[in-house]
């Protein structure tokens, strides 16, 4: 071979090494690139369930979202929800492990009338803030001046999580001009009855989106958000409602006779 030849064989074959060189060093591959897109596609695409749960039920509760994509929405959601409760250390808990959800009251701060306030008719899940009926019991605390405060202690009331299962929807953003009826409002998913427990009209909330709680957890505080709790006429209370859902249709519980037989009182 010809020295001038061998000279230009090395000089290549340098100059090749070094470019693969600078090219494994200027980043990941086009695999590890995909992948990562991927990662991030999917991650948009997929939000946490409890996250999810939230945002449809903003959207059921604003109208923006037809009957029947919602329903399958929520059986879908409902899902994925169930399995991060167990997969987060959540368990079931017994009707008799269940506490009056207002710390320092009973079943007597519950209208007494034969119905308590109850009434299904007309409610419907899916109509979200023009729901009719009344599908609820309010449990009302001694609070005169309408401060949020108990008159006898001047401290704020507890609201207590009833059940066990996992926060998947709350809203903390109420103001006197909103519309919205529930207010600073709170559900609870509680995978071993397949409920929906709606704890409404709070004043502060105590609780995160995807929280894991048990009977007797702090939720918030009792006050009066929301469009007629607010107004002077109201008497300050909770608001509350469990609906069971059927088939990916929350149906409405008048719970009154477990509130009664097995609903354990927790000091204020």
């Amino acid at each position: 071979m010809k020295r001038s030849t061998l000279l230009y064989f090395i000089v290549s074959l340098t100059l090749s090494s070094a470019l693969c060189t600078a090219a494994e060093s200027a980043g990941p591959d086009l695999s590890e690139l995909t992948a990562t897109t991927d990662a991030i596609v999917h991650d948009k695409a997929s939000p946490p369930p409890c996250k999810a749960y939230n945002e449809l039920n903003n959207g059921i509760r604003d109208g923006r979202i037809g009957r029947s994509a919602a329903r399958a929405e929520l059986m879908r959601i409902l899902a994925a929800v169930r399995e991060e409760y167990y997969l987060r250390g959540g368990r079931d808990h017994d009707e008799n492990e269940w506490v009056f959800p207002v710390a320092g009251y009973d079943l007597h701060a519950i209208d007494g009338s034969r119905t308590h306030g109850f009434v299904a008719g007309g409610y419907d899940f899916f109509s979200g803030n023009r729901h009719g009926g009344h599908p609820a019991l309010d449990i009302f605390i001694r609070d005169h001046n309408h401060d949020n405060l108990d008159d006898r202690t001047g401290k704020p009331v507890r609201v207590l999580s009833m059940t066990g299962g996992i926060v998947v929807a709350l809203e903390n953003e109420w103001e006197h001009s909103s519309k919205l009826r529930g207010g600073k409002y709170i559900w609870v998913y509680e995978p071993a009855g397949e409920l929906l427990v709606y704890y409404a009209h709070n004043d502060q909330l105590l609780v995160e989106l995807g929280q894991v709680v048990r009977p007797g957890t702090p939720l918030a505080t009792v006050g009066r958000s929301g469009l007629n709790a607010a107004k002077r006429r109201s008497p300050t209370h909770l608001h509350l409602s469990v609906l069971k859902v059927e088939d990916g249709k929350p149906l409405p519980l008048n719970i009154y006779v477990t509130l009664k037989q097995s609903i354990k009182a927790v000091a204020q």
